[in-house]
């Protein structure tokens, strides 16, 4: 868990946007930081752990010398002082004492000894000590609470010290706390109560003031704070500029080498001899660079000479284009006359022969093959036409003689054009469409779309059908859309529809209607499509076009 967290804290860090050097030193600051003040914890724990170490030392040596200045007054059955204004002590069996020349003395204990040296200790200002027991002789010598939970503790426990830290008069004290046992001189004192050799007597504790102690602490954990940050800071700086003149400054280099070169500049990284890893990045951008470079002049070779071999090619493609299209346009211009004439003659042959008398038995016979000759004149008509149409589409001079056209009696004219037609299939039209819509467009062109449009309609409907013709405007455009009863058209094929030369299954048409369709409205700046889903009835053809142009 810990490491997912150090692996996504390093990965948002590496995602900030500032410079390397900035990342380098805050991440190693940061990471010095905390090791250092890790480090700075424990021997903080340390310094202060010996600094107690220190007090308990001084405190046990206190207390020893106590117990031997006790010991030894037991040792000699007390002392005697001279009397100085101070009772006696009404504790002892013989208190006083008067020399040969009158003058009185009066019998110190160890106890009392011992209180008053902590008197004297206590006045000075520094370390003082107490005497205490649970059974008193002397009520002064009552235990506080420290002392008397270690006193029932050396009498249950039969522990041997313990310690304490604790506030009193405003300052802290380390209190050291060790029991008192009876020994043989003891007993001339204490025997009445009840005590034997080795049993605790009481205790002594040392109360040792903490102020320099504590002192010492605060000014350690100062020094150490104070060495870390400097540590700290004369790192970061060290690391910093090794990092800019190690690191930074010959990628920098590299850097513009790279940018130099990216602008086509010829550029060398070779002058960086840092003797590491950089060193060999340079050599191998060199080295990159150099492969770049003459592949890139090889290229352009390459290209160079590909583009005059297209150049060459393609002015060939446009004369070889230039030359088709005018022989179409010549060869479709020449059959388009001899066309019309045998169409004409056909026509009057066709009347002359009609006007001959019904008893002419051939007159049928050849009524048949000429309409048949008509059939496919007519046919080779609309093939030259259709082929002039889309060859000016494709040359891009696909005139227009764009007028007000009134869309409305323009579409009732077309349907009824067909009207014998259809009704060999009893289809009927339906028109919908509101009053008044007018366009500026090709009135003959627009008429050439609709009946592409009704033609197809009538083919692909089955008998009884109905074929409705939809006209919506918008403020800017119309769009006329026609939709069949048909069986629908596969996706694949509505992808080639308006293709040239693409027709559905064994139609006999050019295949030019729909692309001559696509071709007029993209000349009046607008758009032909189809609507149309596999497997359901029906298919809609639709253009939309401006409904505003420039008149001619």
């Amino acid at each position: 868990m810990l490491m997912q967290t150090i692996k996504h804290l390093l990965q948002e860090f590496r995602a900030l946007k500032i410079s390397l050097s900035h990342k380098f030193v805050i991440g190693v600051a940061v990471t010095l930081t905390l090791t250092m003040g890790v480090s700075l914890y424990f021997i903080s724990k340390k310094y202060e752990k010996l600094v107690f170490e220190q007090l308990d030392i001084e405190a046990k040596a206190l207390f020893q010398q106590i117990v031997l200045t006790r010991r030894w007054v037991a040792d000699h059955g007390g002392v005697f002082v001279p009397a100085t204004g101070k009772e006696p002590n009404p504790y002892l069996a013989e208190p006083d004492m008067v020399d040969i020349k009158g003058r009185k003395y009066l019998k110190e204990s160890p106890a009392m000894v011992t209180k008053e040296l902590s008197e004297y200790a206590r006045k000075e200002g520094g370390y003082w000590f107490h005497i205490t027991s649970l059974k008193l002789i002397n009520p002064e010598n009552a235990p506080d609470e420290f002392e008397r939970n270690a006193l029932k503790e050396f009498e249950d426990k039969h522990i041997t010290e313990t310690t304490e830290v604790e506030k009193m008069e405003g300052r802290y004290f380390y209190r050291y706390i060790a029991p008192l046992y009876i020994e043989e001189s003891c007993l001339k004192c204490h025997s009445h109560q009840g005590y034997k050799i080795g049993d605790v007597r009481g205790a002594i504790s040392v109360s040792v003031p903490m102020d320099h102690a504590l002192s010492m602490i605060h000014s350690g954990r100062t020094g150490l704070v104070t060495a870390t940050v400097i540590t700290i800071g004369l790192l970061m700086i060290i690391l910093y500029v090794m990092m800019k003149e190690l690191v930074l400054r010959p990628v920098k280099e590299l850097k513009q080498s790279m940018a130099d070169f990216s602008k086509g500049k010829i550029t060398s990284a070779a002058v960086l001899r840092t003797g590491d890893e950089l060193e060999d990045l340079c050599g191998s951008f060199n080295e990159m660079s150099k492969s770049l470079t003459e592949y890139h002049i090889s290229l352009e070779d390459k290209v160079h000479m590909a583009t005059k071999s297209l150049e060459g090619a393609n002015k060939r493609l446009e004369e070889l284009n230039e030359r088709k299209s005018d022989f179409i346009a010549q060869i479709s211009h020449e059959l388009r006359t001899p066309m019309t004439s045998i169409k004409g003659a056909m026509d009057y042959i066709s009347s002359r022969i009609a006007s001959m008398a019904p008893t002419d038995k051939d007159s049928g016979d050849i009524m048949e093959f000429l309409d048949v000759i008509r059939s496919n004149a007519d046919r080779l008509i609309r093939l030259v036409n259709d082929t002039l149409d889309i060859e000016r589409i494709e040359a891009g001079v696909f005139d227009l003689h764009l007028t007000q056209v009134y869309l409305l009696p323009l579409i009732k004219e077309v349907a009824i054009s067909f009207q014998s037609i259809a009704g060999e299939k009893n289809i009927t039209f339906r028109i919908e469409s509101m009053t008044g819509i007018f366009v500026t467009a090709d009135e003959d062109r627009i008429r050439q779309v609709l009946i592409n449009f009704i033609s197809n309609a009538i083919e692909f409907s089955p008998d009884n059908a109905e074929v409705k013709i939809t006209v919506v405007e918008t403020n800017e455009t119309v769009t006329v859309s026609l939709t069949d009863e048909g069986p629908g058209m596969p996706a694949e094929v509505q992808e080639k529809i308006f293709d040239k030369f693409y027709t559905i299954g064994k139609r006999h048409g050019t295949g030019l209607g729909l692309a001559i369709c696509k071709g007029i409205i993209e000349a009046h700046k607008g758009k032909i499509n189809l609507l149309s889903n596999h497997g359901e009835k029906g298919c809609t053809f639709y253009f939309t076009i401006p409904k505003t142009g420039e008149v001619k």
